[in-house]
């Protein structure tokens, strides 16, 4: 997709989105964190139910041990892996109050050597929280922009450099959210609804669906 095409399509996005935000529901940049920490494999919606009492409780690493793992157990019990990532969200919050003095670090390599934190979930909260202008490539951005031809890539590394080379300002902070949103409301997994696509013309995938009889 040539430069002209790329910016087009972002500028759809964004008329078609005005407000991109994370559907996770959070209070801080730390239960941001452990939002999305929960998220790997489950849904956002999932997820916000989870942690409705969860994070009236807890908005703080502190209190997060002090809660423990069994009872973090049982608030978040319905979301996959359940038992790996009461394990990992008490780690990282250890780590937190440790070495960070329960603050949230806003550098990539930092978060990364948070227990359960990859580099997927490290962008999303850079992005989220302190507005950095990263690419967090998730399956439905992956599909989206290797389907389009918008950052074709075989991994999500790739997909994501190929973003961040691709990705003209001012859309440079939402990209992340106008293509999430996209791929899970619009350009589907399953079955794209190409005929309500803002960017019908400027995707190469072929198969476009027709609309429903």
């Amino acid at each position: 997709m040539n430069r002209a095409n790329v910016a087009e399509f972002y500028r759809r996005l964004a008329d078609r989105i005005p407000i991109p935000e994370t559907e996770l529901k959070y209070v801080n940049t730390y239960t941001l964190l452990v939002a999305v920490v929960l998220s790997a494999q489950s849904t956002d919606v999932g997820v916000n139910i989870a942690t409705r009492d969860l994070f009236a409780q807890v908005t703080t690493p502190q209190q997060m041990l002090e809660l423990g793992e069994e009872r973090l157990k049982q608030h978040i019990k319905t979301i996959g892996l359940f038992n790996t990532k009461a394990k990992n969200v008490i780690a990282l919050s250890r780590m937190l109050v440790d070495q960070y003095d329960g603050e949230v670090p806003s550098d990539r390599d930092a978060l990364t050597r948070l227990p359960g934190v990859g580099r997927k979930t490290a962008n999303v909260v850079m992005n989220t929280a302190f507005g950095a202008e990263t690419f967090a490539v998730d399956t439905h951005i992956f599909r989206v922009c290797n389907r389009t031809g918008l950052a074709p890539g075989r991994d999500v590394l790739k997909v994501e450099l190929g973003l961040d080379k691709a990705t003209p300002q001012p859309y440079r902070r939402d990209a992340h959210h106008l293509l999430i949103l996209h791929g899970r409301y619009v350009c589907k997994a399953r079955k794209p609804e190409c005929w309500r696509c803002v960017v019908i013309d400027l995707c190469r995938y072929k198969a476009k669906t027709p609309p429903p009889a």
